[in-house]
């Protein structure tokens, strides 16, 4: 009896001393967010805007803060959004960030890019990430371990950074086939684990108010036929709405000469504003979202959009 307890004794000042470190690390990470890197970043970077801020969460991996410029949304409804998706995000990582953003948010609408929906890193890595992002979720120690060297490296992480979104005006243009999703029946096939998270991240947008609305950016590198097919048939299951900008995308305007970053994999600055451009009308057309600029309390907004626009005159 006397080892149970000092088992749970232990146990006991090992879980509050996780809790206590975690608390400070917190504080830490909020006076540095712009220094850090990583697959961190972006679970500091959106936990350190100031609370209900954010109307519109995007997430994702990649193709989703390579399409979305919240500032040009900003500027053309207002609608407040941020892009928090991760180069390769896991569903488990979009689950997780989706819910340490509602920790201080209280966003109308998740706008989740579907190009994540299909990475599978295998078994292995999947239990892995099962197990250590509920764990870096309730003590953000083992997220943030590293974060005291950023107040010795200097800046890092994310440069330039608007609402997560960063102005990338290479071009290399796409040379493949402009008819990449030539009609099929056959269907690609989304991992188990993600329809099990994809009912978690479902459930937490009910949980919180949220609507949530799928939608696959433009990309002849990571889509076709079967991916659409396989993304509209879940759609229709789980009844969500869901929208494919690569059927789309001659409506948009899209040009893979000049809107492609890197030979068609994601969208240059060209492109992604021309995206944003017809997902602020379609934003408008079919959701209640509120228009901040006239609103006393957005004037970090108004200049971080004066600041977007500069720059992007300097590289444009």
């Amino acid at each position: 009896m006397k080892k149970k307890k000092r088992i749970i004794l232990f146990g006991l000042i090992f879980i509050i001393l996780l809790g206590l470190c975690s608390a400070g690390i917190k504080i830490l990470v909020g006076n540095v967010k712009d220094a850090i890197g990583g697959r961190s970043r972006v679970f500091a970077s959106v936990s350190s805007e100031p609370e209900r801020t954010i109307d519109i969460l995007v997430a994702g991996d990649s193709e989703s803060y390579t399409s979305i410029s919240p500032m040009d949304l900003w500027d053309k409804t207002g609608i407040a959004a941020y892009d928090c998706g991760q180069p390769a995000q896991r569903i488990q990582e979009t689950y997780y960030i989706l819910k340490t953003a509602f920790k201080k948010q209280s966003p109308k609408l998740v706008l989740l890019e579907t190009n994540a929906m299909f990475r599978d890193p295998g078994f292995l890595k999947n239990i892995q990430l099962s197990l250590t992002e509920p764990l870096s979720y309730h003590f953000p120690i083992f997220r943030y371990h590293n974060a005291w060297k950023a107040l010795f490296d200097g800046p890092g992480g994310l440069k330039n950074g608007y609402m997560g979104f960063e102005i990338r005006d290479k071009t290399v243009s796409y040379e493949g086939d402009e008819n990449y999703m030539k009609e099929t029946k056959d269907k690609s096939e989304i991992p188990k684990v993600v329809y099990v998270y994809m009912d978690k991240i479902r459930n937490l947008c009910r949980k919180n108010g949220a609507e949530l609305l799928l939608f696959s950016a433009p990309s002849p590198v990571n889509y076709d036929c079967k991916k659409h097919n396989a993304l509209k048939e879940y759609a229709e299951e789980k009844n969500l709405p869901y929208i494919d900008l690569n059927m789309k995308y001659t409506d948009i305007g899209i040009d893979w000469k000049k809107d492609s970053y890197d030979k068609g994999d994601h969208l240059n600055i060209h492109g992604a504003r021309k995206v944003t451009d017809y997902m602020a009308k379609y934003l408008t057309e079919n959701y209640n979202l509120p228009d901040r600029r006239n609103e006393k309390g957005w004037e970090e907004w108004h200049n971080l959009a004066d600041r977007y626009f500069k720059e992007l005159k300097e590289k444009i």
